[in-house]
């Protein structure tokens, strides 16, 4: 037979739910969030990567990566980014002109597209020399437009200035939870389009990738 409880005790939380609606009931158990991403296959990717020195940055320009392109009813890919980045996004027409996104970069929080840049998540003059320079034109501008993969991210315009043109081994999102994502996505991104990555660029991958 269960032990007895108290009548004073009884009393007392019965006083105190009929008073407070306070449940008697336990907290309900909070999911655990489970990540979509794939540290082991990055590493892997990562290892497939061919290593070599940085190429040169001769007769570059961004103009041999021809961006924005159309994506039809007046809407380019810039708009499309800001669509699938954003929550709340309106539009006038084809523009978007307001909504909300997160900078995975920072974590700011913006509440306006003229706060958003639209990063390459490996910038084009790193893409230059690790491979690009001996590319078309024509699939300069694919790698410039890309949409299939994770090349093309809403950041706040601070964190991509700040960011430039460089790789992990000089500039890390200061938004350190990112580490994960970010290495992830640099990874997918040269493995898609068989870039090389440096010495020093491959550790600071695998450093980031560690905090998956």
């Amino acid at each position: 037979m269960p032990p007895r409880t108290p009548l004073i005790l009884v009393t007392a939380l019965l006083a105190l739910a009929g008073c407070q609606g306070v449940s008697l009931e336990p907290p309900a158990e909070q999911p655990t969030v489970q990540s979509t991403k794939d540290a082991a296959g990055a590493q892997k990717k990562l290892d497939a990567l061919t290593v070599a020195k940085a190429g040169t940055m001769a007769k570059y320009s961004r103009d041999r990566f021809p961006h924005w392109r159309s994506t039809g009813d007046n809407c380019d890919v810039r708009d499309s980014v800001l669509k699938r980045d954003g929550k709340k996004v309106k539009y006038s027409g084809c523009n978007v002109v307001a909504g909300t996104w997160t900078s995975l970069y920072d974590g700011q929080v913006l509440n306006s597209p003229t706060k958003v840049d639209i990063d390459h998540m490996v910038p084009l003059a790193n893409a230059w020399r690790s491979g690009a320079a001996k590319w078309t034109d024509d699939k300069r501008g694919d790698f410039a437009n890309d949409l299939d993969d994770p090349q093309l991210i809403a950041v706040s315009a601070s964190s991509n200035r700040s960011k430039g043109d460089q790789d992990p081994s000089t500039w890390k999102p200061t938004e350190t939870s990112s580490w994960c994502e970010y290495a992830q996505d640099w990874v997918t991104v040269k493995a898609k389009w068989k870039l090389t990555v440096t010495t020093k660029e491959k550790a600071a991958l695998e450093e980031m990738l560690e905090n998956c």
